[in-house]
């Protein structure tokens, strides 16, 4: 069996706070860390029929960015839940408020900039 590793490097200031984040994976044509302004990871507790998750971002990622984050990562979320079920009409939905989302976010950027 051929194990593959993934490794997440975050290092924190004094009070805790992500100020860097970098991954390597042992499979990866990547020569050298990755940076990361964020992250989120999750595992499926089968036994407690839960989600484990580790949300991180570092001080300097920016609202656009995180929003822009949030968007990607849940069409992603919708692609690989289309993989695994088929279920298109649930696939739609999940893409829809994606973008519907990401839609709101830019009008309340688009106000915000009117009103500075």
């Amino acid at each position: 069996m051929h194990t593959s590793t993934i490794n997440i490097d975050v290092h924190l200031d004094k009070d805790k706070v992500p100020q860097q984040i970098t991954w390597n994976a042992a499979d990866s044509t990547a020569d050298m860390k990755q940076q990361a302004k964020a992250m989120m990871l999750a595992f499926w507790d089968g036994a407690d029929k839960s989600a484990l998750r580790i949300d991180l971002w570092t001080k300097d990622m920016m609202v656009d960015e995180m929003a822009d984050f949030f968007y990607q990562t849940m069409m992603g979320m919708a692609d690989s839940y289309s993989r695994a079920t088929h279920n298109h009409e649930l696939v739609g939905d999940m893409k829809t408020f994606a973008k519907d989302f990401m839609k709101k976010f830019k009008e309340q950027q688009l106000k915000e900039n009117k009103a500075d």
